[in-house]
């Protein structure tokens, strides 16, 4: 059994109000497959006609089920859907087996719900290495799609989670001619974060009519400015699943809407930045904004080598405004810079200017500072035009004993 873990100090006051979205019913179950005591497994069922995009983990020892949703995201959307999560247990590294468990799964739930297996996707998050125990929620399928229901989506976030504190829901409504579109997802993480094409586990769903090339490629550029400028501790995990599921419920062709595609990011960027404000022992959220780099791209560069500095991080859990570890971290990055065009802010406080701290610079104004929970750490390059802003959390000694201990 996992141990509880307080609830960070940066969860969200409470967990939003999601709507239901029509065209898509949820159920959880407990069945055992790590946990007890708790609901781990989580189905998602989907109406004929949903459009279903997704991006992936990048890692080159990616999960049997990553594999699996990868070679089937872009087929035929006439018919139903499902997904199907558990957790607890990441069906990874798990060689042959891996795959075995992957087909008896999609099998099964093709079976009950009525379904091909090419239109059935798994996610499996949780302890690497160990066979998925699938005749366990194989043996749960038949009570899980008898008791689907629409307004499930709060209890699939609770089912999805591992050593999160808090489940992470967001939801973002707009009027499009004159109709409501809704837009809900939930999203699991807390460490092994630094995705790469996606996050974790998440999932967003939407009853807005949108073809699945277009969806396809909104959610991979919005992803790219969302849940890929996300980490707490710079390990991408072979798990990463970003699903978008749009079920046309609503009437509503969003295909070319520039009001749905805001709304979207602002969902991405809400799930995103909670999974960093849950990240493993976090007591700071912190927001990284780099200006005046040679290109977009760089400045994303030296914003990630400052968010994943372990030096970086520590200070910050220290309330210390060593500035100093900033300069080394973009030093560091591998992207353009002059030391003599740095500037550095620390909140509205100016710590230093074109390669030189600030005579106006007040140690015990910045350490004051550094108390608070919600930290803005800015720097100009001065060499461009270049901009980026990535969000991560401090390095607290919480983070080493929750992973000194995961397995136990």
């Amino acid at each position: 059994m996992a141990k509880a873990l307080p609830v960070s100090p940066l969860a969200p006051a409470q967990f939003p109000d999601l709507p239901v979205i029509g065209g898509v019913r949820f159920a959880t179950v407990a069945a055992g497959v790590r946990y007890s005591g708790r609901t781990d497994v989580m189905l998602a069922l989907l109406d004929p006609g949903t459009s279903v995009a997704g991006v992936f983990t990048r890692s080159a020892t990616r999960s049997a089920p990553v594999l699996d949703c990868q070679a089937k995201i872009g087929g035929d959307s006439s018919g139903g859907a499902a997904i199907l999560v558990n957790s607890g247990n990441a069906n990874a590294f798990t060689g042959q087996r891996g795959q075995m468990s992957v087909t008896e799964l999609t099998r099964a739930v093709a079976e009950v719900a009525g379904l091909p297996e090419s239109r059935v996707f798994t996610a499996s998050t949780g302890v690497i290495g160990e066979p998925l125990p699938h005749e366990k929620i194989i043996a749960k399928l038949e009570d899980l799609t008898a008791s689907a229901e629409a307004g499930g989506m709060t209890a699939a976030a609770k089912a999805i989670m591992t050593t999160d504190t808090f489940p992470k829901g967001a939801v973002r409504q707009v009027e499009i001619d004159g109709k409501t579109v809704s837009i809900a997802g939930i999203a699991k993480g807390s460490g092994m974060i630094a995705p790469d094409m996606a996050t974790m586990l998440s999932y967003v769903f939407t009853d807005a009519r949108v073809e699945q090339a277009t969806l396809q490629r909104l959610l991979a550029a919005h992803a790219d400015t969302t849940f890929n400028c996300v980490t707490v501790d710079s390990d991408t995990s072979t798990s990463d699943s970003l699903m978008l599921c749009a079920t046309g419920a609503s009437g509503v062709d969003a295909t070319s809407d520039a009001t749905f595609e805001s709304a979207l990011h602002e969902v991405l960027l809400d799930l995103a930045q909670q999974v960093a404000r849950d990240g493993e022992g976090a007591s700071k959220f912190v927001e990284i904004r780099v200006t005046g780099a040679t290109s977009d791209a760089d400045a994303k560069t030296h914003a990630m080598a400052i968010a994943n500095s372990p030096l970086v991080k520590t200070a910050i859990a220290g309330e210390d405004p060593n500035w100093g570890r900033i300069v080394m971290a973009i030093g560091k990055s591998g992207a353009p810079a002059d030391r003599d065009l740095l500037g550095i802010r620390f909140g509205d406080i100016l710590v230093a200017e074109k390669g030189w701290v600030s005579p106006d610079y007040s140690e015990a104004e910045a350490a004051a500072y550094m108390k608070g929970q919600e930290l803005v750490i800015e720097v100009e390059i001065g060499l461009g035009q270049g901009k980026a802003t990535v969000w991560t959390c401090d390095l607290t000694h919480g983070y080493i004993d929750i992973n000194a201990d995961y397995r136990s």
